[in-house]
């Protein structure tokens, strides 16, 4: 009878680390097979950043990486300290505790090593910064304007073709897209391509946050901001206005749409069609129109300026 039960004991803790091993492989197989949708948008009980679709954002997960290394070394190593002070110097073994208030060597390296710590952080820390500053051999520009509560898109290598983006509202929503992310106009960028993306604003301070790209720029009235990117695969990527930048803040979303070099060479005539089409025509300017002249003018001031200097060298690259 107990060599029975004790069959019946190994035979079903056989078949719950059977099932256990099937259950972990179901769910890293739907992992992998969901991980392609996952990278243009945030999911539910996501773990780390969103993947990343550009060679910035690539940069800054492998800094993030480096650095995850780094801290939990330091947190073992103050882990251990702490266990060894616990038992080491409880009160049972330590009767009459020592009177020692100094140590020199002690204080040298409680000093010095955090200091070489953020040294090596702080290497490529500045190589990652400069390398997300510009790039060279810019193939097009996109100009982006912040306005309480949408964004106005220029490209002016195509004869300044320009459009609003606003959200779409959630009665007005058609099946597949998506709440406080879609737009009616979003900004439609060829892959592979570098990109020089100039941020401006026109009322108050918005910000221009895209986490698949590793992007988050300010946009300031009266201030051009200056980075860029280049999209690897094609897909809808999806960020936000992370500024706090009045009542609507929560509802001026981004979706940047990156197709292949001759679908976006079509899209720029439709596009160029639609817009010139929906233009108003001899109507006064009104306010915003003004600003978005004034941040218009700055921003082609300073593209000027830019183009007009020599390029530097790219060192974070090296």
């Amino acid at each position: 009878m107990v060599r029975l039960t004790n069959l019946i004991r190994r035979g079903t803790r056989h078949a719950a680390l059977h099932a256990g091993v099937i259950a972990g492989l179901a769910v890293l197989g739907m992992a992998v097979l969901t991980s392609a949708g996952w990278a243009a948008e945030p999911y539910n009980w996501q773990l780390g950043m969103q993947e990343p679709a550009t060679p910035v954002q690539e940069r800054i997960n492998a800094l993030h990486n480096e650095l995850l290394i780094i801290i939990f070394a330091i947190s073992v190593f103050v882990l251990g300290l702490l266990l060894y002070v616990m038992i080491r110097f409880r009160a049972s073994r330590n009767a009459v505790p020592s009177r020692t208030a100094h140590h020199t060597v002690i204080e040298v390296l409680w000093t010095v090593v955090p200091v070489l710590i953020l040294v090596i952080i702080a290497i490529p820390s500045f190589r990652l910064m400069y390398y997300m500053d510009r790039t060279e051999n810019l193939e097009m520009t996109v100009k982006v304007v912040g306005h309480q509560w949408y964004w106005t898109y220029s490209y002016p290598d195509q004869g300044d073709l320009t459009f609003d983006s606003n959200i779409i509202p959630a009665n007005e929503l058609k099946p597949g897209q998506k709440r406080l992310l879609d737009v009616d106009n979003p900004l439609v960028v060829p892959v592979g391509t570098n990109i020089r993306v100039l941020v401006g604003g026109t009322d108050v301070m918005h910000s221009w946050f895209i986490p698949a790209f590793g992007i988050q720029y300010y946009a300031m009235p009266g201030r051009t901001n200056e980075t860029w990117m280049r999209v690897e695969r094609a897909g809808a990527y999806y960020g936000g206005c992370n500024q706090i930048c009045g009542i609507n803040h929560a509802f001026m979303p981004i979706k940047v749409v990156a197709v292949p070099k001759p679908d976006f060479e079509r899209w720029l005539v439709e596009a160029k069609q639609k817009f010139a089409a929906t233009a108003p025509a001899g109507d006064p300017p009104t306010r915003v129109d003004q600003d978005t002249q004034v941040a218009a003018t700055a921003i082609a001031t300073a593209t000027a300026i830019a183009e007009a200097q020599p390029a530097a060298p790219n060192l974070a690259g090296n």
